[in-house]
């Protein structure tokens, strides 16, 4: 397993995780973060911040990918609006009965097309579902009747609103961290961010294989090593 290199910053390993960490766990902006961090004898930008999480996200997320745990093969699926350049895009995500996170992904469409490649990302990572949940959304069932009639194995589709309130609720401890942030200044930006955001959201939902008695941080940092 190929380690994240930290090598080139002007600054140590463990700042740079505590200041992703800090970002993707709790709802703060970066200047909050920067006076957080100058409190801690660490005098760092807020751009720089900025970098580091776009950066070591996408990376944490890689390396959190080889280590989850198993999830159900029952899936609720949806997704909620976040704001890019001004512009409303979509997250979809899903998660099991349980509530366990299946996958998630970032979209500039909410259609079919777009459901069409956040399953197809779904089911490459994680299996293919014995049956999947929405609510009254044409986009998604039409997806899913696309994939069952190229030949694939049979997804059961159930369309009922209230059996789909388990995601509902779950993405609401993620907008919860993005609301203070206003906004994303581009695609590649929210798309490396929200990733970060998910992994320390299923890292709290005890997503992470082997965790010991490790603390959802200490699981976080691990992942670097």
């Amino acid at each position: 397993m190929a380690m994240i290199e930290f090598k080139g910053s002007h600054f140590e390993r463990e700042v740079i995780l505590w200041g992703v960490r800090w970002y993707v766990a709790y709802p703060i902006s970066y200047r909050n973060l920067e006076e957080m961090l100058k409190e801690r004898g660490v005098e760092v930008d807020h751009s720089t911040l900025n970098r580091w999480v776009v950066k070591y996200s996408s990376q944490l997320e890689q390396a959190f990918v080889r280590r989850k745990r198993a999830v159900g093969t029952s899936l609720r699926m949806g997704e909620t609006y976040v704001k890019v350049k001004g512009k409303w895009k979509y997250l979809y995500r899903a998660v099991d009965k349980d509530g366990q996170t299946i996958d998630f992904l970032l979209t500039a469409q909410r259609d079919k097309k777009a459901a069409s490649r956040f399953l197809t990302k779904a089911i490459r990572y994680q299996g293919v579902p014995e049956k999947i949940t929405i609510d009254k959304s044409g986009a998604n069932a039409a997806a899913i009747e696309g994939y069952n009639t190229a030949g694939n194995p049979e997804i059961e589709l159930r369309q009922i609103k209230y059996l789909n309130n388990i995601v509902e609720q779950d993405h609401r401890a993620v907008k919860r961290i993005i609301r203070p942030m206003l906004g994303f200044r581009s695609f590649r930006s929210a798309q490396n961010t929200l990733a970060g955001i998910e992994i320390m959201h299923m890292i709290r939902k005890g997503q992470l294989q082997d965790r010991g008695d490790l603390t959802p941080a200490q699981q976080f940092y691990a992942l670097a090593a």
